[in-house]
């Protein structure tokens, strides 16, 4: 089945405002989606000898292009601020990193991807995916501009390049190693502010005959499930299947299959091609674009009352801790990621109403929360501490968290999702 994808006009930014037109169809862009104050960047833990200094805070106010409906914030803040040094590694995630792998046998097996074969994939993290690839015999390569990380994934014998995927890098990549059989991007595409750029890039690294996979949050998701602390400033945009297939579109890429996936609070997983004669689009892409259509994701009356189910969220989840606080309960917090930083920010909830919040990954614990300063600790302080309730800030990890955290029964603790409602197991 063919459907047409609208053609994208795209007019050039004014001299000096580029931050206030849509970063796909060069539109204007003043159409407030929700605005959540402003908030420290979410991955910038702050050091003890740091607990004292200022920090900078910039604006989460998210708008909607009302000419082509990508939601997206303004580059408030630049990529080598955000990435250049980072705090997030993905193998601290047993459940992501059997993702990645399973995500490797599937797509080796469905394009026969072989010794002979070539895989890169942007924002490669530690190598958490590309561990997978290697092992299997295949050559790969990460493309990682967060240098720490990038060195991490290096050490563990994954070839990384410590670059920002663009057009230009992506010719010099090419230049030395060749076009890939498969690219995948898993979680990066909403994280560009130059989002023509980026993606040339992917169309210059895969071969002719070659597949892309990009996997983000889904924006029905995070609207219908009112995932509003998914925004913060690394995610410079949040794709609907619509949006989505326009950016590739743009670059030569068609877009032929299409996965829902329940990872990150519900994703979509996009398969893309170089276009020859037009993308030949398969039933999954046409039954998803015919339901975002339905749902009216084109249309800006969709985008209105989002932002009152965001308000009551914070009313709800105050009202919660306040009243367990004054019957004399404890509350901590399980994780440091980005999205339960966007969270205690935007509800102003800091240690007078949770104690502290635990990791797994020993690069965040010993440092605080960016903004509200709630110390982060090692999991054992939980079984130390006997809180009653455990406020599970990656509540896309329940499922393992609460696993992982059985023992808490013992004496009767419960533990709270903030997302989309308030609940206690």
């Amino acid at each position: 089945m063919t459907v047409p994808i609208p053609t994208l006009e795209r007019t050039q930014p004014e001299t000096g405002a580029p931050d206030h037109v849509c970063r796909l169809c060069g539109g204007p862009l003043e159409r407030v989606f929700v605005d959540l104050g402003t908030s420290p960047l979410c991955e910038s833990y702050v050091r003890q000898e740091d607990y004292d200094r200022a920090e900078p805070f910039f604006p989460l106010r998210v708008f909607v292009c009302e000419r082509c409906f990508l939601v997206q914030l303004r580059d408030y803040v630049g990529s080598e601020t955000i990435f250049g040094d980072y705090a997030y590694f993905s193998s601290y995630s047993d459940s992501w990193v059997r993702h990645a792998e399973r995500y490797v046998e599937r797509m080796c097996e469905r394009f026969s991807v072989g010794p002979s074969g070539f895989v890169v994939e942007a924002a490669s993290n530690d190598g958490y995916l590309l561990q997978h690839v290697v092992a299997r015999g295949i050559r790969a390569l990460g493309i990682e501009p967060a240098r720490n990380v990038a060195q991490v994934a290096r050490e563990r014998g994954i070839p990384t390049v410590s670059v920002f995927l663009g057009e230009q890098t992506a010719r010099e990549i090419v230049a030395e190693h060749g076009r890939a059989d498969l690219v995948a991007g898993n979680n990066v595409f909403a994280h560009v502010p130059d989002l023509h750029d980026f993606t040339a890039g992917l169309a210059t690294l895969l071969a002719p005959d070659g597949v892309l996979t990009l996997e983000f949050p889904h924006l029905l998701r995070l609207v219908a499930e009112n995932q509003f602390d998914t925004i913060y400033h690394e995610h410079f945009s949040y794709f609907s299947l619509h949006t989505a297939q326009r950016a590739l579109a743009a670059h030569g890429l068609g877009v032929f299959d299409v996965e829902e996936l329940a990872s990150h609070g519900g994703s979509l997983r996009l398969y893309a091609r170089h276009e020859q004669g037009g993308p030949a689009i398969g039933g999954a892409v046409a039954e998803l674009l015919e339901r975002e259509r339905a749902e009216g994701v084109e249309t800006l009356a969709y985008y209105d009352g989002f932002a009152a189910r965001v308000h009551e969220t914070k009313r709800a989840l105050l009202a919660f801790l306040i009243d367990v606080g004054r019957d004399g309960k404890t509350v901590v917090g399980y994780g440091a990621p980005g999205k339960g930083n966007t969270l205690l920010n935007y509800c102003g909830i800091r240690t007078d109403f949770v104690d502290y919040t635990v990791d797994r990954s020993p690069h965040k614990q010993g440092l605080f929360l960016p903004g509200t300063r709630i110390p982060i600790h090692h999991p054992n302080r939980i079984a130390e501490t006997r809180p009653d309730y455990v406020l599970i800030l990656p509540w896309n990890l329940t499922d393992e968290i609460v696993a992982q955290l059985a023992y808490v029964r013992e004496w009767g603790a419960g533990f709270v999702v903030p997302i989309p409602q308030v609940r206690v197991l």
